[in-house]
């Protein structure tokens, strides 16, 4: 999507992805190799009763799926940052999650007319409609000359 195909209130959808227990416990090993998401026996004993997702994971496939709708072919150049990172309920093997993603505002920056500024709300739901993450992100896009971005 391009900049201006942005609308404050508009709602970009991702549909189901499942996540499989082979991709939660690799990503684990490699980068958040806590017990709860690595080891099957202890989890179990803990107070999660099995494995959970890394919520980096969790993150990282809203990631995916943000640029597979909405990002690929944009102008987006980076983002300053996220707000409020949430996850409220833990992902499992096996889930579905899916994703929507809340334009909250977009405008053209004050300094620079080339920089343009979406600010949305993303929430990830697994397949009981249960949040599993909600965040809100800032993402810049590069307008070059700003009558495109109107």
């Amino acid at each position: 999507m391009k900049f201006k195909d942005f609308e404050v209130g508009m709602v970009v959808t991702h549909p189901p992805v499942v996540v499989t227990r082979e991709e939660m416990l690799e990503f684990a090993r490699v980068y958040d190799p806590q017990f709860f998401h690595v080891d099957q026996a202890a989890a179990e004993q803990s107070r999660w009763g099995g494995l959970i997702g890394s919520g980096w994971l969790t993150c990282g496939i809203a990631m995916r799926m943000i640029c597979d709708v909405a990002l690929k072919d944009s102008e987006s150049f980076g983002s300053p940052g996220l707000e409020r990172l949430r996850w409220p309920k833990p992902v499992r093997p096996g889930d579905s999650l899916r994703l929507e993603a809340t334009v909250d505002s977009k405008r053209v920056s004050s300094s620079r007319s080339d920089l343009g500024i979406l600010r949305w709300t993303w929430r990830m739901f697994n397949q009981d409609d249960d949040l599993v993450l909600e965040l809100e992100a800032t993402n810049m896009f590069d307008l070059g000359d700003q009558s495109e971005a109107e």
